[in-house]
């Protein structure tokens, strides 16, 4: 039930939060690992940057990283920019369905919508990225 920009910044920071140990990470090498086009992911990743999501730095180490740690970001704040959560829209109704004039699925398919909600409102980044790569110790390997 998301826009195909709602998905791609979702995997994208999905990306981020299971390679934090790289960060900042290149915008095209984000759009490369995570399967999503690199011209459609800048702009995805510079909306993120001005919500606030997202962290940028320019120049040769330039790329991305989290404003906030992946367990501190719900997934509802990734999708805001990307999503109309406010207006629910019936894709039984012909457009015309709300509580006032339901038709005939609107109970049941309220309660998908808000079960969604829910769901990007209770569930952050880290849980669906699996858990933080293991420090690295040592020194670090060049190549």
């Amino acid at each position: 039930m998301l826009s195909r920009t709602g998905e791609y910044a979702l995997r994208a920071v999905i990306h981020l939060a299971q390679n934090r140990n790289r960060w900042p990470i290149p915008g095209n090498r984000i759009a490369e690992e995570a399967g999503v086009p690199a011209k459609y992911l800048s702009k995805v990743l510079g909306d993120l940057v001005r919500i606030g999501v997202l962290l940028s730095s320019r120049g040769k180490q330039g790329g991305f990283r989290m404003a906030r740690p992946p367990d501190k970001t719900l997934l509802m704040d990734v999708l805001a920019p990307f999503e109309q959560f406010d207006e629910r829209r019936c894709p039984f109704g012909g457009g015309r369905c709300s509580d006032q004039a339901p038709c005939l699925a609107h109970e049941r398919w309220k309660g998908v919508v808000d079960a969604e909600q829910r769901f990007l409102r209770s569930t952050t980044v880290q849980d669906v990225a699996g858990r933080p790569p293991a420090r690295e110790t040592g020194r670090r390997r060049n190549g």
